[in-house]
């Protein structure tokens, strides 16, 4: 068995894909890697907590970073909503012998993947479809109307990028999608 040390898993979606959901069940059920979280200047969502979901930054507080040529890769997803994969967080990981996992956009996901080739595990998570995403976005109740409807014209442009990723994951059944993940996640870790 080789060392997760130096790996990364990432996962890319449009919102609503379930990409998240798959995340927490694989950081609970898989040892050898942990969750990378992302910075973000947009609010807190929800019950989206600083440090555990992401690390919520002022537009100010974002741009010093950037700056300070702290990010392995950020993007402004939304106009005046920064994300950002902080290199401290890859560090920490592979400090501990962990790969680190990324539960990133699809831009973020293709930059990630172009850095780093074969020592990237790359998955897109895809909904069945366009009307599947806009009815889990209403269901989860944490945007606008407006929010979601950019979210929706969005994803139609992420789908487009999936073949850019190492699988797809089509998650219209969560338990199948779930033993899918695993498996190709075992599979990496152990190579």
């Amino acid at each position: 068995m080789s060392t997760p040390e130096g790996k990364l898993i990432i996962f890319s979606a449009p919102s609503g894909s379930g990409k998240s959901t798959l995340v927490q069940y694989l950081v609970a059920t898989v040892p050898g890697f942990a969750f990378s979280i992302s910075a973000t200047s947009r609010a807190p969502r929800g019950q989206e907590q600083h440090g555990v979901d992401y690390y919520f930054l002022s537009s100010e507080a974002f741009q010093n970073r950037v700056n300070d040529e702290s990010f392995l890769e950020w993007e402004e997803v939304y106009p005046g909503a920064c994300y950002g994969t902080l290199k401290s967080e890859v560090e920490k990981s592979w400090a501990s012998g962990n790969a680190v996992a990324f539960d990133i956009d699809v831009v973020g996901g293709k930059n990630l993947k172009a850095q780093y080739g074969d020592r990237a595990l790359a998955l897109f998570i895809q909904a069945p479809s366009i009307e599947e995403l806009e009815r889990r976005l209403l269901a989860r109740g944490t945007d606008s109307n407006d929010k979601i409807k950019q979210r929706i014209e969005k994803a139609s442009w992420e789908m487009e990028q999936a073949h850019f990723f190492d699988h797809i994951i089509i998650n219209d059944d969560l338990d199948r999608a779930k033993a899918e993940a695993k498996k190709l996640l075992i599979e990496f870790l152990d190579a």
